[in-house]
């Protein structure tokens, strides 16, 4: 007789695999920097050295001291000798005086005793040697200083950090070429039913493709682990606990695709029993799609049983194998999602006890936001194709309705 589901929400099904995991942790490699975007570095970064490394120029113009420009007009406009230029990316030995200005450039040193840099926009030349200052400038103005960026010492990057583009730039500014970071997590993708043939081939009638295996992998890598595809097992037992303890030996956690589904979910649990203790830690979540998964762990290992309908799988793999890879990494922040605001353009209903998650599609209107709810059985996928994110109605809501202001978690 099939296990009856014991549910619980989907805030405390990712509590409970992330707290089981937080003792639980990839290993840690070396990589270069510009190779580094989305990996997690594990220990905190001090700059060794001052950036900007002297005061420069933020703007194109003439380098000048300020007390020399007060008054200025295009009325009644100060005059300065032009007594040279500053040259780009090396030390100058220029130096202005009282009534002076040197040519400057962005990003390129001042003049030495010049404070200010005057914009080329507030000049007019009035011979080769002269220009005429049509609006004055405060002592500092237009320059960046040495040090304002950063000093040595300051913490640039805190252990757990997620390297971002402009990461990347800042550490090579100053000189750190190499990072420690976590190691990319495994993920074993182990697809599940006798329906199942691979997408190569061609399906007989009763047989479907296994894109599960495809579309979690994809969104295995996009969270930054390394997807491992094991192949498409038959809904036998001997053959899932083989697959998945051979898995256990090289992979960080294990995926069961299509593993949780009525017909047999008992399998997977099975199975996931048979792994090791504690075993299995959940199996239901109040959510739709969604509803029948597994969570489990094993020999340190986080275990997944997702249902087999593609639109329900991404979903549940979106909302726990994605933190669960995060936080192997060591992640601070593994829950973090790239979400926007939009104003519902249809009403959604819903039960309440339950949450449900609803692809949209977004569209810019007039500089509003507005999203449109894609409905869609949970085994066609393509209602996440044609939708752009996926909004959540709380349990305790009756459904959301049109003109309402919605979050929308971006794929």
């Amino acid at each position: 007789m099939s296990e009856l589901l014991k549910l619980i929400t989907p805030k405390d099904a990712t509590d409970l695999i992330l707290n089981s995991i937080t003792e639980i942790k990839v290993g840690t490699e070396k990589v270069k920097t510009p190779e580094s975007l989305g990996r997690v570095v594990r220990k905190s970064y001090r700059s060794e050295s001052i950036l900007p490394s002297f005061d420069k120029s933020s703007v194109d113009g003439f380098s000048v001291r300020a007390q020399d420009t007060f008054g200025a007009s295009d009325s009644l406009p100060q005059y300065l000798k032009v007594v040279g230029e500053v040259p780009m990316g090396q030390e100058t030995e220029l130096i202005i005086s009282e009534g002076q200005a040197a040519t400057t450039y962005t990003g390129g040193m001042l003049a030495g005793d010049a404070d200010s840099v005057v914009m080329i926009e507030y000049t007019n030349r009035i011979d080769a040697n002269t220009i005429e200052v049509t609006k004055p400038v405060a002592k500092g103005e237009n320059v960046v200083f040495a040090g304002e960026d950063v000093k040595p010492l300051d913490e640039i990057l805190s252990s757990g950090h997620t390297i971002r583009p402009q990461d990347i730039g800042a550490l090579s500014a100053l000189g750190i070429n190499e990072l420690d970071v976590s190691q990319k997590p495994k993920v074993a993708i182990i697809s599940t039913g006798d329906e199942l043939v691979s997408a190569e081939s061609d399906p007989k009638l009763g047989q479907i493709r296994d894109l599960n295996t495809h579309t979690i992998s994809a969104l295995v890598a996009q969270a930054g682990g390394i997807p491992c595809p094991i192949g498409i097992f038959k809904d036998e037992y001997e053959l899932q606990l083989s697959a998945a303890t051979n898995a256990m030996q090289d992979c960080d956690i294990i995926v069961f695709s299509a593993g949780s589904s009525v017909s047999n979910r008992d399998l997977t649990i099975k199975v996931f029993k048979a792994l090791g203790k504690p075993g299995i830690l959940a199996h239901g979540i109040a959510i739709k799609p969604g509803k029948p998964t597994i969570l489990g762990l094993a020999q340190n290992k986080p275990l997944i049983g997702l249902p087999g309908n593609p639109v329900s799988a991404l979903v549940v793999a979106d909302l726990l194998l994605k933190p669960v890879i995060r936080a192997l990494m060591d992640d601070i922040n593994p829950l973090f999602r790239n979400q926007v605001s939009a104003f519902l353009t249809a009403d959604i209903p819903s039960r309440s006890g339950r949450e449900d998650y609803v692809p949209v599609k977004l569209e810019d209107t007039a500089g509003v936001l507005d999203a449109t709810p894609v409905f869609g059985k949970s085994n066609l996928i393509f209602t996440l194709v044609k939708s752009d994110g996926i909004i959540r109605v709380p349990a305790d809501s009756a459904g959301l309705y049109k003109g309402q202001t919605v979050t929308v978690r971006m794929y």
